[in-house]
């Protein structure tokens, strides 16, 4: 791949990265993400982390092939033990489950010390990271939702700061649809959210031609809720 080029969910991740931020890409793989915005001289330094071997190897490879071995140090390790306290501004983390970036940022909290932004890109459960957020002392500022290749992906920005700033009202919605895109409500957020209210019918029906157990019923309501949540949000 060129680096030069990245895919359009790594350059709206790019895009959110502060000039001049030294950076740590967690979860790096083959690190086109670090190489891609320290060739285009937007971050002077960065860490590539990846905690399995084959993407390391991989990660190391590509740092050596484009010249970058003195600006991009490339290490092994899990989540956050990849840095040490006060070494990065940004940490960007993308292409793993919601509440697996949670996860990492709850076990590395220590090290995030000196950090003055998250950029955040879950393949699912973007909700798990909006709690964390707001349970961390840190405030959502901006947040992006875009399609590639038929899959639907969410951009999380985070400073250090009031973490209830975002949330203006209903905070249930807006944990779950997101306080920026539930206003702005693009193409990708209307297609996310149609498909998902069409795949919670889909189980309401099947559960309802089953026998009904008190925990199916609860369900049942849960889901119910959410369907009305996603009707509101989209104006049906």
């Amino acid at each position: 791949m060129n680096v030069e080029r990245l895919s359009k969910r790594l350059s709206a991740v790019a895009n959110f990265i502060p000039e001049g931020a030294k950076l740590a890409d967690i979860g790096s793989d083959h690190a086109y993400l670090p190489c891609h915005v320290v060739k285009a001289g937007k971050v002077p330094f960065a860490i590539a982390g990846e905690v399995v071997e084959g993407p390391f190897q991989s990660a190391r490879k590509q740092v050596e092939m484009e010249g970058l071995t003195k600006q991009i140090d490339v290490r092994k390790g899990n989540g956050l033990e990849v840095i040490d306290a006060g070494e990065v501004e940004c940490i960007t983390i993308a292409g793993m489950g919601g509440a697996l970036i949670a996860s990492i940022l709850e076990e590395g909290k220590e090290k995030l010390e000196g950090v003055k932004r998250l950029v955040l890109q879950p393949n699912i459960s973007a909700i798990s990271i909006r709690l964390w957020l707001l349970e961390n002392g840190w405030s959502l500022i901006n947040e992006a939702i875009l399609e590639e290749d038929g899959k639907i992906y969410e951009i999380l920005v985070a400073e250090k700061g009031d973490p209830k700033s975002a949330y203006l009202e209903n905070i249930e919605n807006q944990l779950l649809f997101g306080p920026f895109l539930s206003i702005e409500k693009n193409k990708a957020f209307i297609h996310k959210w149609t498909a998902e209210r069409k795949n919670w019918e889909r189980i309401l029906n099947q559960m309802s031609q089953s026998n009904q157990t008190a925990e199916k019923i609860d369900k049942k309501m849960e889901i119910q809720k959410k369907i009305s949540m996603v009707k509101e949000v989209l104006g049906e």
